[in-house]
């Protein structure tokens, strides 16, 4: 009850005690002895949980959204650590499934393999995984996060049934915590789904920082998979989450892409199609000028900011964050995707800079003025305020001579195409 109510309000109900009378009958609150301790839960239907949900191919990008919001919220909510909480110990927690899977008779020389270059990840990772100790990310967490341990209530996703019994296993990092849901996504549903989840949930925590440690996080909950699947005798499935969880090991290119232009001109939609298929899963941070603003104003992506919210100075805060994020991803390993308008060639500047020594791609947006003005109209939900009278102001300005490759992107599909073939240019 005490771990599970404050994120699932009106699924637990209450404890009920089970109780011997004096006639020998068991009974719920009786008078008798308490003999056992139950959870009253509200019933709900199969359909419900996330896992059929995703199983019926009904996990809308709304929905998705709401699953990393229902994450992003408990996390928040979660006490503060105890000052002596140290960072689980995963590699502890590697080798011991590394013995589950000899167990359950997996292939014990591949399995040997995934746990050295597991250890060998999370060595290299071990400084900044602790900094994010220090810094408070190791809470008591659920511990147990996937697909079917999330349920609607209403068409709200909320998580249930957290990891009770051990806090040492559930006293871990959150993006750790994570890790599994997105796991879960990638190989339930599509890299697609776990690139949105990641990046949603990044955008009302502001932890792009998690990205350090997802690799072997990822790697790790695969291999758990793995080996309960192994146990209980589906060989098959069991190789699948093998061999994701070496998947999740193996290096890939780290490389900044950066998407500007004005209002209008499809910049987030580009960004969301291409992250997926960028780099290390789950796919490319898309550091999102839109909603970088509204988390630094402490609101929901979809809530509308006033004018003072647009200052300069306001401004050039979110461009440094942008920095960081895009900073922050390529040091891990990971790919990044920077969305905004860079209409100050200083701007631009900057962000080609903060790629470092990774590959560095500038796409710039282009499509005609009345069109662009169409579709801020008909926006809905979205993270951006812009409308057409700030379209027209941002128009008149010269943003500078533009080095980055120009896309014609009145058509959304030829745009991601042409896109699609830079990236993939030496």
């Amino acid at each position: 009850m005490a771990l599970n109510a404050p994120h699932a309000p009106g699924l637990y109900r209450g404890v009920r005690a089970v109780t011997r009378e004096a006639d020998g009958r068991l009974a719920l609150d009786g008078r008798g002895e308490a003999i056992d301790w139950v959870v009253e839960m509200a019933a709900l239907p199969a359909g419900a949980f996330l896992d059929h949900v995703a199983a019926q191919g009904r996990l809308t990008d709304p929905l998705l959204d709401g699953i990393a919001d229902a994450v992003a919220s408990m996390h928040r909510a979660l006490p503060a650590p105890d000052a002596g909480l140290a960072l689980r110990d995963l590699e502890t927690v590697a080798r011991d499934n590394l013995r589950a899977a000899r167990a359950a008779g997996m292939d014990a020389p591949r399995c040997q393999a995934w746990l050295d270059a597991c250890l060998a990840a999370l060595a290299a990772r071990h400084p900044s995984l602790c900094a994010r100790a220090a810094a408070g990310r190791v809470r008591r967490c659920h511990g147990d996060l996937h697909l079917g341990n999330m349920v609607l209530l209403g068409q709200r996703p909320v998580p249930f049934d957290a990891l009770e019994f051990d806090e040492q296993l559930a006293s871990i990092d959150t993006g750790y915590d994570l890790a599994f849901l997105l796991m879960d996504l990638d190989r339930r549903v599509s890299r697609a789904a776990a690139n949105r989840v990641l990046n949603r949930y990044v955008a009302r925590t502001g932890d792009a920082g998690l990205l350090s440690g997802l690799a072997p996080w990822l790697s790790l909950r695969a291999f758990i998979r793995a080996h309960v699947a192994a146990a209980r005798g589906d060989a098959a499935e069991a190789g699948r989450y093998l061999a994701a969880a070496e998947e999740y090991l193996a290096p890939a290119p780290a490389v900044l892409v950066a998407i500007g232009g004005l209002q209008g001109t499809g910049k987030s939609t580009l960004a969301r199609a291409l992250a997926p298929a960028l780099g290390a899963a789950p796919g490319a941070l898309v550091a999102r000028s839109d909603e970088i603003r509204k988390f630094l104003a402490g609101v929901a992506p979809e809530t509308r900011l006033p004018a003072a919210a647009y200052t300069v100075a306001a401004s050039g805060t979110v461009y440094a964050a942008i920095l960081e994020q895009a900073r922050l991803a390529l040091g891990a390993g990971h790919a990044a995707i920077a969305d905004a308008m860079f209409q100050h060639p200083d701007e631009r500047r900057a962000i080609e800079a903060a790629a470092g020594g990774s590959r560095f791609v500038g796409l710039w947006l282009e499509v005609p003025q009345a069109l662009a003005e169409a579709r801020l109209a008909a926006r809905q939900g979205d993270a951006s305020d812009a409308d057409a009278a700030v379209l027209r102001e941002s128009a008149v300005r010269d943003p500078g001579p533009v080095t980055w490759h120009r896309i014609d992107a009145t058509d959304r599909g030829r745009a991601e195409a042409t896109a699609r073939r830079l990236l993939t240019s030496a």
